[in-house]
């Protein structure tokens, strides 16, 4: 298992690592996370699952499936927030207080374990947030409480970059109660700048107060996996590219497709107007709370710098909640998100329904205008995570069918999902393709982590932790 001192340590990035360093070593291995918070989510076997889970399962090269992550809890606010159980929404239970659901959702994370150990040889168990939360210790489920059911040994991974790295691996180890510090077969420093030598004693006097190893010094790692929540600055070093605006509202959901625009672009959060100056095209992403976030784009004043854009001829994409915010008006029939006017810049009006539409599947677009004609007849592999439904009020052209996309002149709207995940797509749209592919970045960090981390270590300590009692 890996867990964290913090959020932001790089467990998800670890657990990739780890989950194709142990495939390719021949064990059959799956991942596993219990309960996951991000509005970056993808369309497994059985439903949605955090988009972290679903890329170390391909690392792992297993089929990505529910049990991977049974809970998924999406925010809508700062106090509400969307719980998904084995892929599917539990309105009931995302209606009440978060602290009286961990009773409930023990069972499903208990039974996903359980089978999802009686069919691997191995599992990688990412952690959350921090085991010494101490606050949250008793309705914890996705740490300690699934080392223990699991037999599981723990790596405590720690960000040096931040700073106080050390502080935070003993100030961690000594909040675990006694038994939970017995679990833990050594520490790794993350995202490391320069030589590891300076780091001496370090390691060694932390060894002399907890007992546990240094295992592991991982440099920093540039790399093209999203983060889990999609919400760190873009990639810096994209002189001389043409330059994307992301608008970057509250709840801005599925950010971890654009990943690969980083490598081919130089792409911008839009917090503010002048974020959208010089842009050769502004991207309106998925949105967890649409009309809450439509509000966002009027008081920030994106809206009416939007609204400019188009009349100049400047490009605009929405993508799932980003486009029925360009259409004309969004009505709600018990899906909770309340009505409201869209930015108008696109003929459609939409209605949400209670229950969501989840599917993969392959997208083709048909004939475009300009802006967009270099997409006619592209295809790619797209899948659908939206409560929402859109029709045209008045004649429209159509940018994919089955009421999957519509374009108004510089103004392009979509349903599916993994558009800039396509090398043929950015290569259409920006005259270049990713350099790293997925698989090569999966075998990349793989190679990293073998490099600098005591794998066998961890395995030999995984075996002794999973025996019956008295077996070493």
């Amino acid at each position: 298992m890996v867990q964290g001192t913090s959020s932001w340590a790089g467990k998800s990035l670890v657990s990739t690592a780890l989950a194709r360093a142990l495939h390719r070593r021949g064990i059959r291995v799956a991942p596993f996370k219990a309960q996951n918070m991000s509005n970056n989510a993808r369309v497994a076997r059985g439903g949605e699952i955090g988009a972290a889970q679903y890329l170390q399962a391909l690392a792992a090269d297993v089929q990505p499936e529910v049990r991977m992550n049974p809970v998924l809890v999406k925010p809508e606010s700062d106090a509400r927030s969307q719980v998904v159980v084995l892929g599917e929404v539990d309105h009931e239970l995302s209606a009440m207080h978060w602290r009286e659901r961990a009773p409930r959702l023990r069972s499903v994370i208990d039974s996903s374990l359980r089978e999802l150990l009686s069919e691997h040889e191995l599992l990688v168990i990412e952690g959350a947030g921090s085991p010494a939360e101490i606050n949250l210790c008793d309705i914890d489920l996705a740490n300690m409480h699934v080392a223990r059911l699991a037999r599981a040994a723990v790596v405590l991974v720690a960000d040096i970059d931040r700073g106080g790295a050390f502080a935070h691996l003993y100030g961690t180890w000594a909040l675990m109660e006694a038994a939970d510090r017995e679990r833990l077969a050594g520490f790794l420093l993350n995202k490391f700048r320069g030589d590891p030598a300076l780091l001496d004693p370090a390691p060694a006097q932390l060894q002399e107060l907890t007992g546990v190893p240094t295992l592991g010094v991982l440099p920093w790692l540039e790399h093209a996996l999203p983060d889990e929540d999609g919400a760190a600055a873009p990639a810096a070093g994209s002189a001389g590219r043409q330059t994307v605006a992301v608008a970057r509202y509250p709840t801005a959901s599925n950010l971890d497709e654009l990943k690969a625009l980083e490598q081919v672009t130089a792409v911008r959060w839009a917090t503010s107007p002048e974020h959208l100056d010089d842009a050769e095209l502004v991207v309106l992403p998925g949105s967890k709370h649409v009309a809450a976030d439509l509000r966002w784009l009027e008081q920030s004043g994106l809206a009416a710098a939007l609204m400019r854009r188009v009349d100049q001829g400047g490009a605009v994409l929405g993508i799932c909640g980003g486009m029925q915010m360009l259409g004309q008006d969004i009505g709600a029939e018990g899906a909770g998100e309340g009505s409201a006017q869209g930015l108008g810049l696109l003929p459609i009006s939409t209605c949400f329904a209670p229950h969501k539409r989840l599917r993969r599947g392959t997208v083709r677009f048909g004939e475009l205008p300009e802006p967009w004609s270099a997409l006619s007849g592209l295809a790619f592999e797209g899948y659908e995570i939206r409560q929402g439904s859109s029709a045209p009020t008045r004649a429209l052209a159509a940018a994919i069918c089955d009421g999957l996309g519509y374009v108004a002149g510089p103004v392009l709207g979509i349903y599916a999902h993994g558009l800039f995940e396509q090398p043929e797509v950015l290569e259409a749209l920006f005259g270049r393709r990713p350099p790293q592919a997925l698989e090569a970045t999966f075998d990349a960090l793989a190679d990293a982590l073998e490099a600098h981390v005591d794998v066998e270590a961890l395995l030999r300590a995984s075996a002794a932790a999973g025996a019956p009692a008295g077996v070493r």
